[in-house]
């Protein structure tokens, strides 16, 4: 029996590396994210350019300000999501596969990689969903026709919520977590 158990445990245990492709697909998907952003900051530039065109109407200005404004909220959302998938693929590694040598002696670690549990990823990854969200409400705001006051009550509800969600997600946070990333990092794998 202790051979047999001692072979289904090393399979269980090296079972593990199937997070591998979760960490491959979702670092791709950042990649490419990142790409599509980064393409429509180009794209915003060369449409950005014509706002100087003296021969624009006052309406032609305004309607180039406003898409240019919504563009640029389109491209925070696009980094953002790019950044979710980035953190879930450290984190993802860090906790099932290994930790990241490099990212020990790197300042940006305590930033990035302070990861010890699931609780941890999913409290990383709700916050940055959570802004994601923000901006999501910021686009929407600025292409809203407030045409009716429920209208108005609709966006300051949807303001008070997220402003809620907001304070309720700094709140939950431990004391020290708010400046003290550099002391969670120095005990973070025994450094």
């Amino acid at each position: 029996m202790g051979l047999l158990e001692r072979l289904f445990e090393g399979a269980l245990w090296n079972s593990r590396f199937m997070v591998l492709t979760a960490v491959v697909g979702s670092l791709l998907a950042g990649i490419a994210i990142f790409y599509m952003a980064t393409v429509d900051v180009v794209n915003l530039f060369s449409h950005a350019l014509h706002y100087a065109d003296s021969s624009l109407t006052v309406e032609a200005r305004k309607a180039l300000h406003d898409a240019t404004v919504s563009h640029i909220v389109e491209v925070v959302d696009g980094y953002l999501l790019a950044t979710v998938m980035m953190i879930f693929s450290l984190g993802m590694y860090e906790l099932f596969i290994s930790d990241i040598d490099q990212a020990h002696g790197s300042k940006a670690s305590s930033k990035i990689l302070v990861i010890n549990s699931l609780d941890d990823l999913k409290s990383r990854l709700a916050k940055v969903i959570l802004m994601i969200m923000i901006v999501t409400l910021f686009e929407e705001a600025l292409n809203m026709h407030l045409s009716t006051p429920l209208d108005l009550v609709y966006l300051g509800a949807a303001i008070a919520l997220i402003a809620i969600a907001l304070y309720f997600t700094h709140a939950s946070e431990p004391a020290g977590a708010h400046g003290g990333a550099g002391e969670q990092s120095s005990d973070r794998h025994g450094h």
